[in-house]
């Protein structure tokens, strides 16, 4: 056992969401969801394994964790524990390279770099679809970015079942490739959300059962999508799937409204542009931020005219899965 270890991930942004869990403890979902993951965003985790500590000590962002954060970090410790047979407390420090809670994945990456440094602290030798099923345990959607860029979490009852892989995907004939020529311009709206809370009520919202149904050929469609490294059909997919998602949290019991004035005038913007002969279309998470993709060539004209909204902005590129840094980066 290498007992310290540092990792970093980079976040999502979902394609085809996944929404409600069948099992909230394991955070097995109803359905496969597809993401990508976007850099230079990232989170960057140091562990360490201390046998002569009597309690686990866990700070994010020079914070000290408790609650049902701390509680979310102990279903992946544990985990760890049981698999290395490690009864050692554990120290974990991160941070993130961008703003959390406002809709940008930091849960995914931060689950995800977590994941893999206790799997590497503790010497186990682990594929990264066998490290996405630890990261699942936080946040599934940080299955995903463990495995990084264009990656597939599929549904399961179990671990063997429910994990993530990347994605197959092609250069058009136009020569698009989706891993090196996108371009999201990220809006950032800061609005507080509840996400566990959403994914808790959403088999009580009466779109659901259309949404399951729905998302099939969502998938299927997405799936061949990237295959043909089609700019098109990827992201007006997603721009579809963002509407379907929210039509589900806002119908649930607690009516979830995320967007605010500035989501939809970002929303607004999108289509002027793309009427105007723009490739670019918006897709958003649980949460009012939105993530604008277009094409390397329009990134500064779409970014401009998202800045005059009145949001920060940021440009961001496909990022690759999570990895194992060297000890000279690790945060203590």
């Amino acid at each position: 056992m290498t007992e310290k270890a540092t990792a970093r991930a980079h976040p999502i942004q979902g394609l085809v969401k996944y929404h409600g869990m069948r099992d909230p403890e394991l955070r097995l979902p109803y359905h496969d969801s597809i993401s990508l993951c976007t850099a230079p965003t990232a989170t960057t985790t140091t562990v360490e394994w201390q046998p002569d500590a009597s309690e686990d000590a866990y700070v994010i962002g020079g914070e000290e964790v408790d609650g049902r954060a701390a509680e979310r970090i102990d279903m992946v410790v544990d985990h760890v524990r049981e698999l290395a047979g490690v009864d050692a407390a554990v120290r974990l420090e991160s941070e993130n390279s961008f703003p959390s809670n406002i809709g940008f994945g930091s849960s995914s990456s931060g689950f995800a770099a977590a994941a893999l440094a206790l799997v590497e602290a503790a010497g186990l030798d682990r594929s990264l679809p066998e490290v996405s099923t630890v990261a699942r345990r936080g946040s599934s959607s940080a299955a995903r970015s463990v495995t990084g860029a264009y990656s597939r979490l599929d549904a399961g009852l179990n671990d063997a079942d429910c994990r993530s892989h990347r994605l197959d995907v092609g250069v058009s004939e136009d020569g698009f490739d989706p891993e090196e020529d996108l371009r999201i311009v990220a809006a950032h709206v800061p609005a507080y959300k509840e996400t566990e809370e959403a994914h808790r009520e959403a088999a009580a919202s009466h779109m659901m059962q259309a949404r399951t149904a729905h998302v099939q050929d969502q998938l299927v469609e997405m799936t061949d999508a990237l295959r043909d490294g089609d700019f098109d059909r990827i992201f007006e997919t997603a721009e579809h799937d963002s509407l379907s998602l929210t039509a589900t949290t806002m119908t649930g019991p607690a009516g979830w409204v995320y967007w605010q004035p500035e989501t939809i005038a970002v929303f607004n913007a999108v289509r002027e542009l793309r009427e105007s002969g723009v490739p670019v279309y918006f897709s958003t998470d649980t949460g009012a931020s939105v993530y604008v993709n277009t094409l390397a060539d329009h990134a500064d004209e779409v970014e401009s005219r998202i800045a005059e909204i009145g949001v920060d902005t940021d440009v961001w590129e496909v990022g690759g899965p999570a990895r194992v840094l060297d000890e000279s980066e690790a945060l203590f």
